[in-house]
């Protein structure tokens, strides 16, 4: 967000986007990050980042530390070398057996374990499951907590029979599985908590504030429902008697308090809303009170209420976002709502395939198991992107699509299961082609929404640069105005400001919203040093910015510097070549004439070639000189034609109104001089006038030249152009004008020259 400090005051607003702009003179949003800040203000990172490193690390050993317990923990824990599973009748199904005594009754259904005089009777798949979390019946719940009491103390023991509805028995010795017999799966589960952890924790220790605490707390709790996913992985018949007690309260909690978090998160960030405050308060009090109702089972069907209590949170933050878009159309609103309803739509569908399967305790069972994991390990993988989307686009597109299409995948396969008992191959299958489907029909409007779809064109781009590069190259002061409006069309910023702050190279800041590009220097002369051009809301506040735009916008300056590098070099040569035709006319055909002058036959011959030699020094001093300005043009104009007229004995009439005296460019001279010589030259020899009048007339850019005569011609219309008119055509469609020629009464012709947009050259 904007911040306000000395600094802040020294920025000057470029223009404002609209009426939701909220950038002034008074904001500066360059310092949005801790390595940013350091940056600018030229304190010594090491001061900075020396107690961060030294927390960093200690935490990083406390999560090793906690983990490497946890695992060994799990690693003693003694177990038979068994697997089971729910058969069609929702019975306990031994599926493998290492154990050669156990191996004979695999597909068998165990209906009891003995140990120490003790017996406990397995009933039904409801031993199978192996979090409290996610039993919907809270007499299921009791029943499933005292079933893994007694499971546990049975399976504790040194030896344990176990009895077989066939009326076979065995009795096996339960190992520690070591290290070694851990599945891969918690491994990876517990890999991926790390993970998540330690980026919170660097999140926090980068800049430590209130929301990235918040950030950190969502990590930490889905660390935490990872990390018991994990041991759920490793666990077959019972679960051990600590684990029993906290997972259905520290599950909630975990819910509960990623939900509140969200919640507040979302009020004070992107921006701070009114009344962020309260809202944030009543929603830790919610969270706080349902996860100890829930936990201690006061509240009769507290897994509906938790489901429930989380979707009206993910509610409440997709409301928060959008109303903090209409505040301050900030893209990392509209990316975080489209989050938000993504994990919506995937946990209404675990909720729903969950509640659909009731009553098939087998189906439940795999539903419990794997579409939950499926669904946190996809939050969990959207927190890891969350600090690192203006990073690259790329990488958001295509992780978002993944995701997305894998959890809804997954859960349309679950779903399916549960409501059309469809067999585990043609649910998977019919699952794949629907999420297919869908993402085929809705990959470009994803696309679309990701990256925006009015970027310029590379013609356009192209036409912007070669344009731009002539106005600097003319005008050096320019180049900030010019350049914010190459990114204007670029980028389709809200809101753009040019700062009195230095930055060494172009970077994206406040979370993706700001991107900060230093003024180049690209005509060679010097700017004020130290500016900034900032803009902010990309593609109207519905994008990031990343740092694939940061490049792109390095290398649309480079190709400005180099374009007008270039055309400097062009016009270098230009001149010179003028200059060089310029002195061999001169030297060469001037001296010619010269001679020829001198050694004329008649004085009609000796005239001739000096008006001639006039001409060629007239049009040698202009191939020399770069550009004229427009009186002192006008007034070689009137010299040479009255030279001309007057050795015809013609009368010339002139008027010269400018309300600016520009500079013409080599082009713009030449065509101006030799359309007036044309039109004079043809009063002259064909229509034998008399009078001739020239009117130059320039005024806002518009540039009108009237030249008429009291001679014979008649009716242009039938006139055939020869080289003579054709030329006066040719030229005046260069400089972009028209010409008209009409008759005058009672004689004469009259042609008129209009230049609509006459104006120096850049």
């Amino acid at each position: 967000m904007a911040q306000h400090g000395p600094s802040a005051r020294r920025s000057r607003p470029m223009a404002a986007a609209g009426p939701q702009s909220t950038l002034g003179p008074a904001d500066t949003i360059i310092e949005s990050s801790f390595g940013e800040r350091v940056s600018l203000s030229g304190s010594p990172l090491s001061r900075w980042m020396g107690w961060r490193l030294r927390m960093l690390v200690l935490a990083a050993l406390i999560g090793c530390l906690g983990l490497f317990l946890v695992t060994r923990m799990m690693a003693g824990l003694p177990r038979i070398d068994a697997s089971w599973r729910p058969n069609a009748q929702g019975l306990v199904e031994l599926a493998r057996a290492a154990d050669p005594a156990l191996a004979p009754l695999v597909g068998q259904v165990l209906v009891a374990a003995q140990a120490d005089g003790r017996t406990v009777e397995v009933r039904d798949a409801l031993t199978l499951q192996r979090s409290a979390r996610w039993v919907i019946d809270d007499e299921m719940r009791a029943r499933h907590h005292l079933i893994h009491e007694d499971l546990d103390s049975v399976l504790s023991q040194a030896t344990v029979r176990l009895a077989f509805a066939d009326g076979r028995s065995v009795l096996v010795q339960p190992m520690p599985r070591g290290f070694a017999g851990l599945p891969a799966m918690y491994w990876l589960l517990c890999g991926l908590a790390l993970l998540l952890y330690l980026v919170a924790m660097v999140v926090l220790m980068a800049k430590p504030n209130g929301r990235n605490l918040l950030y950190a707390v969502l990590s930490l709790s889905q660390a935490g429902n990872l990390v018991f996913i994990a041991i759920e992985s490793t666990l077959d018949l019972a679960l051990p008697n600590a684990f029993a007690h906290l997972d259905l309260p520290m599950r909630v909690g975990f819910d509960m308090v990623t939900a509140a978090a969200i919640v507040n998160a979302a009020c004070v960030h992107p921006r701070r809303l009114p009344g962020g405050t309260v809202i944030a308060m009543a929603a830790w009090a919610g969270a706080i009170g349902l996860t100890w109702l829930v936990g201690t089972d006061r509240l009769p069907h507290g897994w509906w209420w938790v489901q429930i209590a989380v979707m009206i949170y993910g509610l409440v933050m997709v409301g928060l976002m959008s109303w903090s878009y209409e505040i301050e159309p900030h893209p990392f609103a509209t990316v975080l709502r489209r989050f938000g309803l993504v994990t919506l739509g995937t946990w209404l569908l675990l909720t729903t395939a969950l509640a659909a399967a009731v009553a098939n305790p087998g189906v439940h069972q795999n539903i419990a198991s794997v579409g939950s994991m499926v669904w946190y390990v996809f939050f969990a993988s959207l927190l890891l992107l969350v600090p690192f989307l203006s990073r690259s686009q790329q990488m958001m597109r295509e992780f978002s699509m993944l995701a997305a299409v894998s959890t809804v995948a997954t859960s349309l396969d679950l779903l399916f299961v549960a409501v059309f008992s469809l067999g585990q191959f043609a649910s998977l299958t019919l699952a794949l082609f629907v999420s297919l489907a869908v993402y085929s029909g809705a990959r470009q409007w994803i696309l679309n929404q990701l990256l925006g779809s009015s970027m310029l064109t590379t013609e356009r781009m192209f036409e912007q640069l070669y344009r731009i590069a002539r106005e600097v190259e003319a005008h050096p002061e320019r180049t900030p105005g010019l350049l914010t409006q190459l990114l204007r069309e670029l980028f389709e910023p809200m809101e753009a400001v040019l700062v009195e702050r230095n930055v060494s190279a172009t970077r994206v800041s406040g979370d993706g919203s700001t991107l900060i590009v230093p003024v180049p220097e690209l005509a060679g002369d010097a700017l004020p040093a130290g500016r900034s051009i900032v803009i902010r809301f990309a593609n109207r506040g519905r994008r990031l910015f990343t740092r694939e735009d940061a490049r792109l916008t390095d290398r649309v300056v480079e190709q400005l510097r180099r374009a007008v590098a270039f055309d400097k070099a062009v016009e270098q040569g230009r001149s010179e070549e003028r200059a060089r035709l310029a002195q061999d006319l001169h030297d060469d055909i001037g001296a010619r004439l010269l001679t020829l002058m001198y050694k004329a036959q008649s004085p009609e011959m000796e005239e001739y070639v000096r008006h001639t030699l006039q001409d060629l020094k007239t049009l040698t001093r202009g191939l020399a000189a770069p550009n004229h300005r427009l009186s002192h043009a006008a007034a070689e104009w009137k010299a040479d034609l009255a030279q001309r007229l007057t050795a015809a004995h013609v009368q010339l009439g002139w008027a010269f109104e400018s309300d600016e005296d520009i500079l013409l460019s080599v082009v713009q001279w030449s065509a101006l001089t030799r359309v007036l010589r044309e039109l004079v030259s043809n009063a002259i020899a064909h229509a034998r006038a008399t009078c001739v009048d020239v009117e130059f007339t320039l005024r806002s850019g518009r540039l009108e030249l009237i030249v008429g005569d009291n001679g014979e011609g008649r009716n242009p219309r039938a006139w055939s152009h020869g080289l003579g008119l054709g030329g006066v055509r040719k030229r005046v469609k260069q400089l972009g004008g028209e010409v008209e020629w009409r008759e005058l009464e009672p004689r004469g012709i009259v042609c008129q020259v209009t230049l609509r947009d006459f104006s120096p050259p850049p």
